[in-house]
């Protein structure tokens, strides 16, 4: 019914401007003119229309690393579920796991996802059905509750089909392979990173085939695997990055994975020279992954014999991961203070 209303020239131009936006990487001015066709749509009484809008509007404040923002925004969808079916929930679901995920609160994280899943089970092969189920088993993995981010993997892993989106089954192995690794299940990391690597298409997508290579290279830096192939993932997110432009916490990932590396090649001045910087961008990073610099720089340190900064910013990593829900981690930060280097 609503669907046959003239679609008012003032909605049309902010929705054009919002996509146009996102199509520029331009992603809180995407924001910004989404609420505004959200806005309209309301006034018009076009839910529809206001739904869509307000979902694009939370997409574009992940996008621009607004965490809080897009969880905000997400749960006014939420508490809207008369206004979308289970399918549409469960994408919002989806998107406030992700918000959590970014914004270090992996056990919210972990909730959103799991009551996403749930909305879905039984329909294994839906696209939305996949996202959830990665969803779940990134923020599982994360906050180190790995026996069951492996369960969930290996389910996953016997209902997907080939059949589906190749960037998805890109991304499906991708996330199977990060369990593998955190887990300790090297070769089988190894394994899913590589049908990742030849899944999915950096002629399709730049900006995914960047932020994968340097995720597989951390993964692989995190289980002291220094190879040439690791290097080639180091190198291919660099060389993507400098083509398509990347956002400052990117650039920053960049150089924990290339601190990470110098430590492993017996080169831990390089890296401490690396690390802290990222260690000080409290503005940009996450407490996990602040935790993670803040071990590798204190590692290196202790490398070099300067035991007490060392110490210093251990402590500091066993701060961040407890404050991200990664226990396992922050304990592990703990044990590296009475190691002797």
């Amino acid at each position: 019914m609503q669907q046959q209303n003239a679609v008012s020239p003032s909605y049309v131009t902010a929705e054009l401007q919002a996509r146009e936006h996102w199509a520029s990487h331009a992603f809180i001015e995407a924001a910004t003119s989404a609420r505004s066709a959200a806005e309209i749509a309301l006034n018009a009484g076009d839910a529809e229309s206001w739904w869509s809008m307000t979902f694009f509007q939370a997409e574009s404040l992940l996008a621009a690393g607004l965490f809080e923002e897009c969880a905000d925004v997400a749960g006014v969808l939420i508490s809207q579920p008369r206004h979308s079916g289970e399918r549409m929930q469960a994408r919002v679901r989806i998107l406030l796991s992700k918000a959590w995920q970014g914004a270090g609160l992996l056990e919210k994280a972990a909730e959103e996802a799991m009551a996403a899943a749930n909305l879905m089970a039984g329909d294994s092969d839906d696209e939305v059905s996949v996202t959830a189920s990665l969803a779940l088993i990134a923020a599982l993995g994360e906050s180190g509750r790995l026996d069951e981010a492996w369960t969930e993997s290996l389910n996953l892993a016997s209902v997907i089909s080939p059949e589906v989106d190749e960037q998805l089954l890109g991304n499906v192995y991708w996330a199977i392979g990060n369990v593998a690794f955190l887990s300790s299940r090297v070769d089988e990391g190894l394994r899913f990173h590589d049908l990742a690597a030849g899944t999915l298409s950096p002629g399709r997508n730049l900006e995914v085939w960047a932020r994968f290579n340097n995720a597989s290279a951390a993964m692989r830096l995190a289980a002291d695997v220094a190879d040439s192939a690791t290097l080639r993932c180091i190198e291919r997110a660099e060389l993507a990055t400098d083509v398509i432009g990347g956002s400052e916490e990117n650039v920053l990932l960049q150089k924990l994975n290339r601190g990470h590396w110098n430590f492993l090649a017996g080169d831990p001045a390089a890296a401490v020279q690396l690390l802290d910087d990222v260690c000080e961008r409290e503005d940009v990073l996450q407490p996990h992954t602040l935790g993670e610099a803040c071990l590798l720089l204190g590692r290196a340190q202790k490398a070099l014999g300067d035991g007490p900064t060392a110490d210093r910013n251990l402590l500091k990593a066993a701060i961040y991961f407890e404050a991200a829900g990664a226990k396992q981690r922050a304990d592990q930060a703990r044990e590296y203070l009475i190691a002797e280097f």
